[in-house]
């Protein structure tokens, strides 16, 4: 037997929706760990005045395809193939948590595809794992019975106390042809791969077109710790912090993430 064969990647054609103009340029949406394309839908509706927007649910989320691997070589490599299957090119790319650290992958393994992107409330550094508990609760509710989104929430509340956490995690559930629920997304594999989704983003090329880092004042996910790996990978970053706002700013303060993102994408 010789040496280990690398494992080629094999990506996935991720489900999606596009509205807007066809003739518009073309503006891409990542959603977060746990959530899907609906996520930045009230946004998306008003960029959709001024872009032609995909929003597309990652691998193992929403309705894209249950698959093994969760690296963000194999998230980014994801989206691109999803670009170029639906000739989805010179794009502007807005990415949130998860999907922030996707578009920086994305913007470092393919720079060609985006003109220039945002990163919503998360740096390129590895973060400590702080999703235990959801994990399980998640895990509980894919091996129940769920006779109602009530039964769900009941089991789900000693996991995910805080109500609008709650709330975000069971939009996950999905109504089956039998009347119960079931979870949409591969919380086994997520719980699985779990390390990679916490990972830094590694590569040896630099971006150098702009990038936007977004942060709620009231979140912790980016500060200084992240400057040093921001300056290494982005040659032309910057950062815009809204007040009043946590790790969700696009849910807390819609009015003031959508006025700095179309002032970003507008700047030559």
């Amino acid at each position: 037997m010789g040496p280990a064969m690398k494992t080629r990647l094999q990506p996935v054609l991720l489900n999606h929706n596009s509205t807007g103009s066809a003739d518009a340029a073309n503006l891409i949406i990542l959603h977060g760990l746990f959530g899907d394309l609906n996520n930045w839908k009230a946004i998306a509706t008003r960029l959709s005045d001024q872009f032609h927007v995909h929003c597309m649910d990652l691998r193992n989320h929403g309705d894209s395809p249950h698959v093994s691997g969760m690296s963000y070589v194999e998230l980014a490599a994801d989206v691109a193939h999803t670009c170029d299957q639906h000739n989805i090119s010179n794009t502007f790319v807005i990415g949130h948590s998860m999907g922030g650290k996707t578009a920086m992958q994305l913007a470092l393994s393919r720079p060609e595809l985006i003109t220039r992107f945002a990163v919503v409330d998360i740096g390129p550094r590895r973060y400590q794992p702080h999703h235990n508990s959801i994990i399980e609760g998640l895990q509980l509710l894919s091996r129940s019975a769920l006779d109602s989104r009530k039964t769900a929430e009941a089991l789900l509340e000693p996991y995910a106390p805080e109500p609008g956490v709650r709330a975000f995690l069971l939009k996950n559930l999905k109504r089956t042809e039998y009347g119960n629920y079931k979870l949409r997304v591969n919380i086994e594999e997520i719980a699985r791969c779990y390390d990679q989704i916490a990972d830094a983003i590694d590569s040896q090329q630099q971006y150098e077109k702009p990038v936007l880092f977004v942060k709620g004042a009231e979140s912790d996910y980016l500060g200084d710790d992240d400057q040093q790996p921001i300056m290494s990978l982005f040659k032309n970053p910057s950062l815009k912090t809204i007040d009043g706002a946590g790790h969700w700013p696009h849910s807390e303060k819609p009015e003031v993430v959508y006025k700095i993102l179309t002032d970003f994408f507008a700047a030559d």
